[in-house]
């Protein structure tokens, strides 16, 4: 039985709140990045992950240790406490972000790289053809 386990972390990030999801899959760290612009209210929260969790684009997955145990529920109610008063997000998240963000820039790069040659391509050929154009009438 695969276990999937979700966080989402809301903190202020000058001059943006921002929300960043956490997704737990067999054993894997997926991470997403959202900028909600002013202070988001709970109910806003939850009706934008119940409207938009199908559509966010999710980091590649990074292996992250798991741990399966029993734990007691008091525990878990401090713990999460201390995450809510706690700003910023893990490790991990921070490097899956990273990497998600170095494969958009490289995407973009190629395609930016592949059009402006495509550019050079169609000046270089309209060039030619007037080139032609020009000795056509001797």
């Amino acid at each position: 039985m695969d276990k999937v386990s979700g966080k989402l972390t809301v903190f202020f990030e000058e001059p943006f709140w921002i929300g960043v999801f956490e997704r737990l899959s067999e054993g894997k760290l997926s991470v997403c990045k959202v900028t909600f612009g002013a202070e988001p209210k709970d109910y806003e929260i939850y009706d934008f992950v119940l409207k938009n969790y199908g559509r966010l684009r999710f980091s590649p997955a990074v292996a992250a240790d798991v741990r399966e145990a029993a734990r007691n529920p008091k525990r878990v109610q401090r713990e999460v406490r201390r995450q809510v008063q706690n700003t910023g997000i893990g490790t991990k998240a921070q490097q899956a972000l990273k990497l998600q963000q170095e494969q958009w820039k490289t995407e973009r790069k190629t395609v930016s790289r592949e059009q402006r040659e495509a550019e050079k391509q169609r000046q270089f050929e309209l060039k030619q053809q007037k080139k032609k154009e020009k000795h056509r009438g001797r």
